[in-house]
């Protein structure tokens, strides 16, 4: 062999071993699509912010107190892990939880509009939702099924009317 092909052959092998090892989910910042599972702490987050988010709602003109509108399209939820200690209090998947329901302000349903079965894979805000044309609110990242020892995850949101 070669010296010049022995000095790459040593530092390409260790590339290769250390692209072959599985990392977590959440490993170096990076979130890979991975199952909810449980005994996970995590953020909700909306339109990726999980603090501070803003929903753009179909309301155009002027609003009156009290009116409500629709979601405009192209807006998500999604929930990601967390991957170190923070000041900041997460929600737990507690002992049962395989996914994760986002509840919005007046939902009027029983059953959560969003369904998260994915750590790191957005979903849509449905349109048909009906919530404040304006004002502030919360979202809530529900662990499902639920246990003694999970604990939901909120967003505050803004809801922003067109002009």
């Amino acid at each position: 062999m070669s010296r010049m092909l022995r000095s790459w052959s040593l530092p390409l092998a260790a590339a290769a071993i250390l692209a072959a090892s599985p990392a977590p989910a959440f490993a170096d910042g990076i979130v890979d699509p991975a199952p909810i599972g449980p005994n996970q702490a995590f953020f909700g987050y909306v339109n990726d912010a999980s603090t501070n988010a803003t929903i753009q709602m179909a309301c155009f003109g002027p609003v009156f107190p009290g009116q409500t509108g629709h979601p405009m399209d192209g807006q998500t939820v999604k929930a990601l892990p967390v991957s170190s200690p923070t000041p900041l209090r997460p929600g737990f998947t507690g002992s049962a939880a395989t996914e994760i329901g986002v509840g919005f302000d007046l939902s009027s349903s029983a059953v959560p509009p969003v369904v998260l079965r994915m750590w790191a894979v957005a979903a849509k805000i449905p349109t048909t939702l009906t919530l404040p044309c304006f004002g502030t609110g919360t979202v809530t990242f529900v662990p499902l099924p639920s246990s003694a020892t999970a604990r939901s995850a909120t967003v505050q949101v803004t809801y922003v009317g067109q002009p």
